[in-house]
């Protein structure tokens, strides 16, 4: 594996875990990403706020830490705008077709025991696998 990071990873894992918690503990809400998107796109304005927040919170998290470490992650240049495009749609195609998002089933929903997003969560990681495979050993698109 190339670039493994186990501390940031561990770190990271807990940073999620600890911030679904939190929302479950003070909002009685889930944290699936797609959910919390969803709703604050189309819910009523009393529900908006805080998944606004949420999403914000989220992005303005990630923009201080490239700030803090700019060399820590740098994001693979010229890959081909069609995938990306192309993967974007599949994901948010997925999480419609799924009934929520990795976050939503795979942290989430396999702490509550859900068998749904265990199957969920066990289909991701096997098209993520199968997506690597392609990308890297069919379509030779490895950086």
């Amino acid at each position: 594996m190339e670039n493994f990071t186990p501390l940031s990873a561990t770190a990271g894992g807990a940073l999620i875990g600890i911030s679904v918690t939190l929302l479950l503990l003070f909002n009685g809400r889930i944290g699936g990403i797609s959910g919390i998107m969803n709703g604050a796109l189309f819910a009523p304005n009393n529900e908006r706020s805080w998944r606004l927040i949420f999403l914000a919170g989220l992005i303005l998290g990630a923009f201080i830490f490239h700030r803090l470490a700019p060399g820590f992650n740098s994001p693979r240049q010229n890959y081909p705008l069609l995938l990306l495009a192309l993967g974007g749609f599949l994901i948010g195609f997925g999480t419609r077709v799924g009934g929520g998002c990795t976050s939503g089933h795979s942290i989430c929903g396999i702490a509550n025991l859900s068998i749904r997003s265990i199957i969920a969560t066990l289909t991701f990681m096997a098209s993520g696998m199968i997506t690597v495979y392609i990308i890297r050993h069919s379509l030779e698109l490895a950086a």
